[in-house]
Parts: C-alpha cells; sequence; structure tokens
C-alpha cells in the first residue's frame, strides 16, 4: 500500500560517517570469502573462505543485524537458491522456498525457470526482514521472513508488458539475462527501480503494483541494456546508469538521461563498463571504471592499464585515478557488482576483479593498495 506520507522528491539528510572496523564480503565463481578490516582501514586480515564450491553471485548484509548475511548462490549441481548465515559466514542454512518462477498459464511464449540468484536488496527499514532478489532469466521475488522463503512480484511478472521487457530472444548477454539493480527508495517503501539487461529501467510507485520503464529519451539500444542503476543515497531521485553504451544521469523530476562520462584525448567518450559507485553524501560524486570497447566483446582496461575516473560536479569534468594500480599488463574487469564504498570519511572504496584481486582506497580513489589476491574470480564487494 503506498504511504500517503512519503514524500518522494525530499532530498535525505547526509548520513553520519561511518566508523570501523567492518567486514569486506566478496562474492567469487567458487564461494564467499570475508575480509576482516581494523578501525583504522589500515589492517586487511587474509580472506575467510565460506560456502566454497558455490558460485556467490551476490553477498549482502543485513542493515539491521550485522551477522546475518544472505547469499544468491548456484550450487555444483546448478540449482539456484538463497543462503542465509547468522554467524558471519561461519555457518549457513539454504531457504526453505527458494525463488521460483510460477508455472506458465496457457499461451505464454516462454516457460521460465530459475538459473540464477543474481541480486540480493534489503527492503525498507520499516519492513525489517523484506528482502528482494533479482534473478536470471529476469524475474523480481520478494521475502518477508529474512530470505527463507520467497515469492514473484506479481505486478512485474503479470505486467502486460513482461514478456516483451524480457524477450529471452533478444537478450545476448554471454551468461544469461538478468534484472538487478534493485533499489527501494529509503523514504517510501512504495518506491522501488530495478532495472534488467534487455528490459531497461523500471520504477514502481505503489509498491510493485504497477510499473513504468523509464526511458528517458535515450536510443532503443542504449535504454533496454542497463548494466547497473545506483540512486544517490542523499538524494534518491538522481540515478547514475552504466552499461555498454556509456554512463547516464537522470534526475527523475527531469525524466531525461543525460550522457556524462569520462572522455578520452579525442573528445570521444570512454566510458562504457559495468560498475559505477555513487558517494554516500554527495549525489554528484560517483566513480567509474571503464573499459575498452573498441573491439566488441574485449571489455578489458584500455591498454591492460586500469583506472577508476572520479567526477565531483554531476559529470562536468573527469579525472583519472590509477596510482597504485597496475600501469600495464592487467588484463581484468570490475563486474557490475564488484565496486564498493564504506561511508567512512575519508569514503574508502573496494573493488574486486575478475582475476580474482581486492584493491583498496582509503582517500576517495587518490592511491590503491592490493590487499588480497589469489581469489577466484570477483562477481560482488560489498561492506558489512
Amino acid at each position: 500500500m503506498p504511504d500517503p506520507e512519503a514524500q518522494p522528491k525530499h532530498k535525505l539528510r547526509v548520513p553520519r560517517a561511518r566508523r570501523g572496523p567492518f567486514r569486506i564480503l566478496l562474492g567469487t565463481r567458487k564461494g564467499a570469502f570475508v575480509v576482516e578490516t581494523d578501525r583504522a582501514r589500515s589492517d586487511f586480515g587474509p580472506p575467510r573462505p565460506a560456502l566454497l564450491g558455490l558460485t556467490c553471485f551476490h553477498v549482502v548484509p543485513d542493515p539491521f543485524r550485522r551477522d546475518v548475511l544472505l547469499a544468491g548462490v548456484r550450487g555444483p549441481g546448478g540449482e539456484p537458491t538463497v543462503m542465509r548465515s547468522e554467524d558471519a559466514g561461519a555457518s549457513w542454512s539454504e531457504a526453505d522456498e527458494p525463488p521460483r518462477f510460477d508455472p506458465a498459464v496457457a499461451g505464454a511464449p516462454f516457460e521460465r525457470e530459475v538459473h540464477q540468484v543474481f541480486w540480493l536488496s534489503p527492503g525498507h527499514a520499516n519492513d525489517r526482514g523484506s528482502w528482494f532478489a533479482g534473478t536470471s532469466p529476469q524475474g523480481l521475488f520478494r521475502s518477508d521472513d529474512g530470505g527463507r522463503s520467497w515469492s514473484p512480484v506479481a505486478g512485474l511478472h503479470g505486467h502486460a508488458r513482461f514478456e516483451e521487457w524480457t524477450d529471452l530472444t533478444a537478450d545476448r548477454t554471454p551468461d544469461g539475462p538478468k534484472l538487478h539493480s534493485v533499489h527501494v527508495d529509503p523514504r517510501s517503501s512504495s518506491r522501488m527501480t530495478v532495472a534488467m539487461s534487455s528490459g531497461g529501467v523500471l520504477a514502481t510507485e505503489d509498491g510493485g503494483v504497477s510499473w513504468e520503464r523509464l526511458n528517458g529519451e535515450l536510443p532503443h539500444d542504449a535504454a533496454v541494456t542497463p548494466q547497473l542503476v545506483v540512486p544517490a543515497a542523499t538524494n534518491p531521485d538522481r540515478l547514475w546508469m552504466q552499461g555498454h553504451h556509456g554512463l547516464y544521469r537522470m534526475d527523475r523530476e527531469d525524466g531525461r538521461w543525460i550522457r556524462t562520462g569520462p572522455r578520452g584525448a579525442d573528445g570521444a567518450f570512454c566510458d562504457g563498463g559495468f560498475s559505477v559507485a555513487v558517494h554516500p553524501h554527495d549525489p554528484d560524486t560517483c566513480w567509474v571504471a571503464p573499459v575498452d570497447r573498441s573491439r566488441d566483446g574485449s571489455r578489458l582496461p584500455l591498454a591492460g592499464r586500469p583506472a577508476l575516473f572520479r567526477t565531483r560536479d554531476a559529470g562536468e569534468t573527469w579525472e583519472r585515478q590509477d596510482a597504485g594500480l597496475a600501469e600495464g599488463g592487467a588484463w581484468w574487469t570490475v563486474k557490475r557488482q564488484a565496486l564498493a564504498v564504506d561511508g567512512c570519511d575519508p569514503l574508502g572504496l573496494y573493488l574486486g576483479t575478475s582475476s580474482g584481486e581486492v584493491w583498496a582506497s582509503r582517500d576517495e580513489g587518490e592511491r590503491w593498495t592490493r590487499v588480497a589476491s589469489g581469489l577466484p574470480s570477483i562477481y560482488s564487494v560489498e561492506i558489512g
């Protein structure tokens, strides 16, 4: 039910700066790993393994119970499910009812079966214990018991355009089409945005009963293929969208996507990629990790020299940040869920790579240090 007291255009207060210690939670191709930090963020413990052998697409902390973790995983036999830990990853239990599509109705063009539980997000602060899961193929599921049982969000799955938005024959994502970037507006549990790898960015104002696509005057290919969408913490009406077609910014009251990514020396955009992180105190500051799109399918750092780019003015200008990172010969990718911020002052950033390394910066990206290596390919990085 919509919240009658919600103020959709209200900006939120700048949150109090966080203090350590905390954990870096890693989802990888061969398990989950937990890295402990000290209060000063100067000492990082060795990665502690969990769920070894399972493909962990996303490991996420419960925002209200520090030792509770949820993980979207695929087991050795290929079965997708959600795992829950109440002791910071020391032991895990499987969901009693994992995300599953309802049986296909007569005349439906596709029989859908969940292959990956790809994305996990906690629900609104007023609905403690609620969680959302995005899957491959594209589906949105809700749990109201801390991740133990899941059911489809009927308003989306039953939408008249759902089959069009999630056309399985049109999506060429290498390891399957995905619903990702699930974000509940902290101002109202009725407002939510999600993104789909072939369906674009969708928004609801009524708790998932009805949905609209935020095309925002974009060309079709860019509008329907987002890799990641992140709202600003202090202004959830400011959306940043990263994809193969570049980095875009939308202010919901304006309703248009504006391309705002970094450019090369020749003036051309060099902003295609997967990941984007927004400063938790400043909606105009964000970071991206562009990849080389000059050759189809490369998706690697340009010339093997990885870097992040930071803007402090909503994309008007950008600065390259690569101090401490490899100066050459680094052929790895930062995937869409593998760039995170810690909320401290100064802000810390953490990225995981497809080659199993974790890099950290304690000064908003000015300088980077490798804090872990030798891990399986990293899918996600979260701070908890």
